[in-house]
């Protein structure tokens, strides 16, 4: 298609069109293997550097691409640019929000940067592609607009969001998301830094990437669209994976896993993960050394949904009191950095090395014309491997994968803990799982902990909040607005019940996410979230719930020390409570953000006094109606 057509196809804001009538050449791309051959355009050798001649600087090298066996290797020069720097998000516009504006950053509009940003744009040849940001049919179609040369960048986008071929789209459509790539102003104007403006009006959300690392933007950004148009019309695209798991008995049940980054989301997704002989390596204790086994004759089958964002839009719900959901990507940015030797992840490595169609790889060291390999990953010094390497694969590559809305049946929420030891007490004090009523479920995701030693972001010490619904360092406007929609979700979903759930460590002892997986096996095998009152008691520190006495798993019975940490005696009373207090003193820091806000609903005013005040988890339950946990009543 020329350009011609296709403006008179795509109704596009006036001086995005401009843009595209003003620059050097216009490269229109209908598909995947369009933006696969314009990721090497200019290859030598089977390899590409993708840089710029900046003003002052001279030519600065961003990232190297190379062609392999099974898709595109992408190689940043930098090692800052191999993860999501979570500082990047400036608002162009004038519009209500609570975060960072580039006027106050900078003491200036942005109408200047954003004339001086086309005016590079002139003077390149573009690559130019329409998607689908949500993948419903609720007609949010993005088109992004970069340089030719950034081929690899538009390939990422156009794997995570989807292609649309542009005789597809009906007559007239008005695009609501416009993407645009300017790379060189990082070096300009930002100190090199990833800088992601966004500029809003009622129905546009312009997103004006000045980095080629696709977290903030083709990812992220595209998010943040959602987001916006969620907010403006009441409704939420949750940070979650979603999988229908199969019990080996026939029964199916849907898990909605919530979190931030590293907070196991992808990982839901996976089986759990076994040694040579079969068995399960539950836990290695940091204190003795000792090692924890599980034998598991089989696990569940799993068909996946959604690996990271997952619109929940009225028009999903099937009956009343059910959270229906739907994958709003096209594409999957999976990370790796647990695969450091063939056999580790046998499901996902067959999906890289023999893929059905091109993939790209970031932060994996590939040769040109080699087979890209998931543990090998690139060094970000002599020694010390990238901590965020990934691949994007198109969801329908992904086995047993489920194209129709799902109801979610259990919602879990994962957080990333230290260890916890009496000399050395932490918040770690999370047991194997836990269960929560729907008040203490919107607290956790209004603070929605960081965790420890978060792999995918720049700044991963300590403890710190992602914000509410764990998608706040993506959203663009009013964080109350947010809390507000989850509170009302929660509210309405009164057939969904609750899990928190967390990985890396549980007290003294080092798990991975074997917390998450067992959790998946057992309540599946269980047919959901229904216990006898004797099975449950309420947790030491109330912010975590309820507590199990006891978890029998085919014919065999976790420790209980691994189900109330308190018990472990590398623990104990006193360490626990020191880790319950960090803990409760993380969520009054975070929670007084909302509780004087006006706009708060009284509800969740309500639940916010009572945490503050330090109440009983009784007292949580008799705000939010909801279907009980218990068989017995």
């Amino acid at each position: 298609m020329e350009l011609n057509e296709l403006l008179q196809k795509i109704k596009l804001p006036a001086h995005a069109a401009d843009l595209l009538k003003g620059c050097k050449k216009v490269i229109i791309a209908d598909n995947l293997n369009d933006l696969s051959k314009l990721s090497l355009k200019d290859e030598k050798n089977g390899t590409q550097t993708v840089s710029y001649n900046i003003a002052g600087k001279g030519e600065i090298a961003e990232a190297v691409v190379s062609r392999v066996k099974n898709g595109i290797a992408v190689n940043y020069i930098e090692p800052y640019m191999r993860r999501r720097d979570p500082n990047s998000m400036l608002i162009g516009d004038s519009l209500p929000t609570d975060k960072m504006t580039y006027e106050k950053k900078f003491g200036k509009s942005f109408d200047g940067l954003k004339k001086e940003t086309f005016d590079w744009m002139k003077d390149q040849e573009l690559a130019v592609f329409l998607f689908k940001a949500g993948q419903i049919d609720i007609d949010i179609y993005g088109i992004a607009i970069a340089p030719a040369n950034a081929g690899f960048f538009c390939l990422g986008l156009g794997i995570l969001q989807g292609i649309v071929e542009t005789s597809s789209v009906p007559d007239g459509t008005v695009p609501k998301c416009v993407l645009y790539t300017a790379p060189p102003f990082r070096h300009l104007y930002f100190e090199g830094k990833q800088i992601v403006v966004h500029e809003r009006s009622e129905n546009l959300h312009e997103i004006y990437s000045y980095n080629l690392y696709p977290g903030p933007s083709a990812k992220k950004g595209v998010y943040s669209a959602l987001i916006d148009f969620g907010e403006k019309e009441g409704w939420i695209t949750a940070h979650a994976s979603v999988v229908q798991v199969v019990t080996p008995y026939g029964n199916k049940i849907n898990f909605m896993h919530e979190g931030a980054s590293g907070g196991g989301k992808s990982e839901m997704h996976e089986h759990i993960h076994r040694g040579h002989d079969g068995r399960i390596l539950l836990g290695k204790n940091v204190v003795s050394g000792d090692s924890m086994f599980l034998t598991l004759p089989r696990g569940c089958d799993l068909r996946p949904v959604a690996d990271d964002m997952a619109v929940c839009h009225p028009s999903l719900q099937k009956t009343e009191g059910q959270l229906g959901v739907y994958d709003g990507e096209a594409g999957w940015f999976i990370r790796v950095d647990h695969i450091k030797n063939y056999g580790t992840d046998p499901d996902i490595e067959s999906l890289s090395i023999h893929p059905q169609e091109p993939l790209l790889f970031l932060n994996i060291d590939a040769s040109p014309n080699s087979t890209a390999l998931l543990w090998e990953h690139t060094e970000d010094s002599p020694g010390k491997p990238c901590p965020n390497p990934r691949f994007i694969v198109p969801r329908r590559n992904v086995p047993n994968v489920i194209n129709k809305p799902v109801s979610v049946h259990v919602r879990s929420f994962g957080v990333r803990n230290p260890p916890n030891t009496k000399e050395n007490p932490s918040y770690g004090i999370m047991g194997m799982f836990h269960i929560l009523p729907p008040a203490l479920a919107w607290l956790w995701r209004l603070v929605s902990p960081r965790g420890f030693a978060n792999p995918s972001i720049m700044d991963s010490e300590g403890m710190s909040s992602e914000g509410v619904g764990s998608y706040w360092p993506f959203a663009t406007g009013k964080r109350v607005k947010q809390a507000n929609l989850l509170l009302e979700q929660i509210v309405s979903c009164t057939k969904v019940s609750y899990v928190l759930c967390p990985n890396q460590h549980i007290g003294s002892w080092k798990v991975s996410f074997n917390p998450q997986w067992i959790m998946r096996e057992y309540l599946a095998r269980r047919g959901g979230v229904k216990f006898m009152r004797e099975e449950l008691s309420e947790s030491r520190c109330p912010l975590l719930g309820y507590s199990l006495n006891r978890l029998m798993i085919e014919n065999q019975e976790i420790k209980k020390s691994l189900l109330k940490v308190e018990n472990q005696p590398e623990i104990g009373l006193d360490a626990y409570d020191a880790g319950a207090k960090q803990l409760t003193d993380f969520f009054a820091k975070e929670l007084s953000l909302y509780k004087d806000s006006p706009e708060l609903l009284p509800l969740g005013k309500k639940i916010i006094d009572l945490c503050l005040k330090g109440a009983r988890l009784e007292e949580y339950e008799k705000l939010i109606e909801a279907e009980s946990i218990f068989i017995d009543e």
